[in-house]
């Protein structure tokens, strides 16, 4: 089961596509989370969720005070619960955009305060840097990006504009952290 862990909508639980996703767990979205809310205000942020899935990531955002989340999903069935989701919990400020995540960073359009990107482990680290370049034009002046990864992956390779903050494991999973440069 997957659930909102706080803020407006915890406990809340989010419909999972039946298959091709795997949700961010619930203690790792707790602690990244706590991460996040001890680095920056989530309030009124700017937030992309990017290989969306579930949604997990962009709806605890927006449960804890983020202004407008952005899930991109390339699977047709996975976008249509994002979409349902998104109306259980009553969250109007959303749009699901049913995209790859390389063809969605490569448009021009809003900026984002927080990114977050959970590709699936099958994709390849040159595909996963691609995006990350991609979506440099499209980041706020102090954003911060959040990858999650298989543990045995090892960091994404970051954009120059963008420095690595931090690397924490749990268990199978590693989350890495970066935000655009002050002299960026």
């Amino acid at each position: 089961m997957t659930r909102i862990v706080a803020g407006t909508a915890g406990g809340r639980r989010l419909k999972v596509p039946p298959k091709g996703t795997r949700p961010t767990s619930d203690r790792v979205r707790e602690a990244l989370f706590s991460s996040l809310e001890a680095m920056i205000d989530l309030d009124g942020t700017q937030v992309l969720d990017l290989y969306a899935g579930s949604g997990a990531l962009g709806f605890e955002a927006l449960s804890r005070g983020a202004a407008h989340a952005t899930f991109v999903e390339s699977d047709k069935r996975a976008a249509d619960v994002l979409k349902g989701n998104a109306k259980e919990l009553g969250f109007a400020n959303t749009v699901v955009v049913n995209r790859t995540a390389e063809a969605y960073v490569a448009a021009e359009g809003e900026k984002f305060d927080v990114v977050f990107a959970d590709p699936p482990y099958a994709v390849g680290d040159d595909e996963l840097a691609k995006v990350l370049r991609g979506i440099v034009p499209r980041l706020a002046g102090d954003a911060i990006l959040i990858v999650e990864r298989a543990s045995r992956s090892g960091e994404p390779a970051w954009p120059e504009e963008v420095e690595s903050l931090r690397a924490k494991r749990y268990g199978d999973t590693a989350v890495y952290w970066a935000q655009v440069r002050a002299d960026g």
